[in-house]
């Protein structure tokens, strides 16, 4: 396979917590977001790093897991993943991944088992294990 970059940038004026930054991605997705130490740490509306790290994960992993069924033959309808983010003491400690999945034909058991694997495949969450914990919580949809 051949070597993929994707590449981003961010722009801080001014201290920590009076300061301000915007946020850019090559692909224009991401386009002068604005991010504060507010928007960080003190829940204001708008995005933060461990948000964007939280939702790579769950948009990796959901790929991850729709190949995994549709290479063993069963092509998901849906899958709907959530992915919470811990900052404990100012570390990464925790990442939680719930997962839904519409799969027409396949088992509870042989969901999770599929989840489970797909997990080990997600290049996010290889990227992030060794020093966040990564939890999986896989169900069918009701």
């Amino acid at each position: 396979m051949a070597v993929i970059q994707r590449t981003a940038s961010a722009t801080w004026r001014g201290d920590l917590k009076a300061g301000a930054g915007q946020i850019d991605s090559t692909s224009g997705v991401l386009a002068g977001t604005p991010y504060t130490f507010m928007t960080r740490f003190e829940n204001a509306k708008g995005t933060n790093p461990e948000e964007l790290i939280a939702a790579a994960n769950a948009a990796c992993y959901s790929m991850a897991l729709a190949h995994h069924l549709s290479q063993e033959g069963h092509v998901p309808e849906s899958i709907v993943t959530e992915a919470t983010l811990s900052l404990d003491n100012g570390v990464i400690a925790r990442m939680h991944l719930r997962t839904r999945g519409r799969v027409p034909g396949l088992g509870e058991a042989d969901f999770k088992r599929m989840a489970e694997d797909a997990e080990k495949q997600c290049k996010v969450s290889n990227a992030l294990r060794g020093s966040v914990a990564i939890t999986l919580d896989a169900a069918l949809a009701t």
